[in-house]
């Protein structure tokens, strides 16, 4: 599957905003948004502005790369949201925020989606008793996240749950360290969704 596989940074430079694509630097001296806090390229320190049509796309692409969608995933939840009730950039977050990948990161199994993401591929997680390595399936109130025995060793993985200390997880989760296990206790609210996400805008977008 075709994936990106340049510089995570160069995208937080692109948006403007920290996407939190590289786990523990993002919050370190070295992240490229606090160095260099200007887009990339050899213009990227000139003015720029952007059209109605601009600002709709630059903030999918944020939310796209912020949850680590190629663009035929990304359009295809964002179908999907528009079919379900209720509003459709809600249920846009709603969905992303439900994948098992980033559940995985909102738990704090990893330090960053990507790193979440290679984690279920390798089948180190285990979602309601069967091992899970799909990080788009969607789950519900009640299902249930573990960590197989033989991946509780993993250095990675032992140091985002260190890392995850004197921290919380969503109101909608909840995580039992000593049993390595994951719970889905609500559906995610718009309230619990702290990063700065214009859902409207990407609406607009779609609806053009």
């Amino acid at each position: 599957m075709a994936r990106y596989t340049e510089a995570s940074c160069r995208l937080c430079r692109r948006e403007g905003v920290k996407l939190f694509l590289k786990g523990d630097r993002c919050f370190s001296a070295k992240c490229g948004v606090e160095r260099r806090a200007y887009p990339p390229g050899q213009h990227g320190q000139g003015r720029s502005r952007f059209s109605d049509y601009g600002v709709q796309l630059r903030e999918k692409q944020k939310v796209k790369r912020m949850y680590g969608l190629l663009e035929k995933q990304f359009s295809r939840v964002m179908d999907r949201a528009t079919r379900m009730k209720g509003r459709s950039g809600e249920n846009l977050l709603n969905l992303l925020e439900r994948r098992l990948d980033n559940i995985v990161f909102r738990l704090g199994f990893a330090t960053s989606r990507a790193e979440a993401r290679q984690l279920v591929r390798h089948g180190h997680f285990r979602v309601n008793g069967r091992k899970a390595q799909t990080p788009s399936m969607l789950l519900r109130p009640g299902d249930t996240v573990v960590l197989r025995e033989r991946s509780r060793e993993v250095a990675r993985i032992a140091g985002a749950l260190d890392a995850l200390e004197g921290k919380s997880v969503p109101q909608w989760l909840d995580i039992e360290k000593a049993e390595f296990k994951g719970t889905v206790k609500a559906m995610p609210t718009r309230e619990d969704i702290t990063m700065p996400i214009q859902e409207q805008l990407i609406v607009e977008l779609y609806s053009r």
